[in-house]
């Protein structure tokens, strides 16, 4: 019975999270945004001297995943920033609703409007790489989308405001794509590993790619141009991004049961 009672708000608020997106008409901007992708993909294309096709599906898969990361980062921040400031939050939480079922529903929400953007965009490149490299791209996409979506809520409900939320939101975005990178820099030859000042900043290093997700190993762009996906590639994918949800979520759902409003 109790399961049952909680489950009635969360599929209620998780319904109309979605409804508030399609009213919005979020679509329209997701459509022209992919089209501007194709657009530069192909300009791309035809402008290398080389590998032209392994370039535009590249080019192509690292603008729609961005693309997609962004607009799902954007509306996430905004919706809910909107919705404290209107003071939305406030009457849902003076009805009998737990707010664990709010938090619930608004990312089960959230995470429909993820797997609707990455099958959208997925389907555009059917034409340009092998299905079964597409699907495993999208897929991959999907799991990134959902880790964006759980730290963009609890950005988003911790700040109350859109701008610091998004800025959040991108620091740790681009610091995820990019940590696989920076240890490779920071333990490479060419450095003097025995300093003081260089093993600091190598731990550093090593202490914060501990703390994030790996998302230099989601979606990747040779999957699309040379066909090299496995489907044990996305293992890796589904574990971090069930482990970093269901971190992100505790740490939300902790904010929101000490708060006061």
């Amino acid at each position: 019975m109790r399961c049952g009672w909680h489950a009635g708000p969360m599929i209620a608020i998780a319904r109309f999270t979605v409804l508030e997106a399609w009213r919005g008409r979020q679509l329209r901007l997701v459509l022209a945004l992919a089209l501007l992708a194709l657009g530069l993909g192909e300009f791309l294309g035809q402008a290398a001297v080389t590998e032209s096709l392994q370039l535009r599906e590249t080019v192509l898969g690292a603008l729609l995943r961005l693309m997609a990361v962004m607009t799902c980062a954007l509306y996430i921040v905004t919706a809910v920033a909107r919705e404290m400031q209107d003071k939305g939050l406030e009457l849902v939480f003076a009805l009998p609703v737990p707010r664990a079922a709010y938090y619930v529903g608004k990312l089960s929400g959230f995470a429909c409007l993820a797997l609707v953007l990455a099958g959208l965009y997925a389907a555009l490149l059917v034409f340009y790489a092998p299905p079964g490299q597409v699907l495993l791209w999208a897929l991959s996409l999907y799991c990134e989308l959902l880790i964006v979506t759980a730290f963009a809520l609890l950005a988003a409900l911790a700040f109350a405001q859109a701008t610091p939320a998004f800025v959040l939101l991108a620091a740790f975005y681009l610091l995820a794509r990019s940590i696989a990178a920076m240890e490779l820099m920071a333990g490479g030859p060419l450095v003097d590993s025995e300093a003081p000042s260089q093993r600091f900043i190598q731990a550093m290093v090593h202490g914060i790619a501990l703390l994030l997700p790996d998302l230099g190993r989601f979606t990747r762009g040779e999957w699309l141009a040379y066909a090299t996906g496995a489907w044990s590639d996305l293992w890796s994918v589904m574990l971090q991004t069930v482990a970093y949800v269901l971190l992100l979520s505790a740490m939300a759902l902790f904010d929101l049961e000490r708060r006061t409003l």
